[in-house]
């Protein structure tokens, strides 16, 4: 099993996939805590690390908002850093960036299409993405072999 992660500024949307590694599904949206002093362990991380283990996750693909340009902005940079402190908290389970860019846009055009709007899309366009994320990182672990 692997974990993906969408990581944002209000919200982390979770997914994850089959044993055999073939389909991402949905999990949970878990809230940022943003609260945290910077020695304290957000809420967030760490209920991200029990799912880790109750799941017995091998892997977790964090989604890196790269620019349309390819960069890496402000906000790649959060999210690097909040990888490397999850990976801090999971070892030995790896940590796995991988470009997300327009997962979001996806995962919310995918939900319209389904009739899924408004208020009910906030709450799981996270989990959507989460699921774009880990699925496309499957599919090209796939392509490789």
């Amino acid at each position: 099993m692997r974990l993906g992660v969408d990581v944002g500024k209000v919200r982390v949307g979770v997914s994850i996939c089959d044993p055999h590694a073939i389909l991402a599904t949905p999990l949970v949206t878990l809230p940022r805590d943003l609260t945290a002093a910077d020695d304290v362990l957000p809420a967030d991380i760490r209920e991200l690390a029990r799912l880790v283990t109750e799941h017995e996750a091998v892997g977790v693909v964090v989604g890196l908002p790269v620019t349309l340009a390819g960069g890496h902005g402000p906000a790649a940079a959060h999210v690097t850093a909040y990888a490397d402190r999850l990976a801090e908290v999971i070892v030995p389970v790896p940590v796995v960036l991988v470009d997300e860019r327009m997962s979001t846009v996806v995962a919310s055009r995918r939900l319209s299409e389904r009739g899924v709007r408004g208020r009910r899309q906030r709450a799981v366009v996270d989990q959507a993405a989460a699921v774009e994320i880990l699925q496309s990182w499957l599919d090209a672990q796939r392509r490789r072999t």
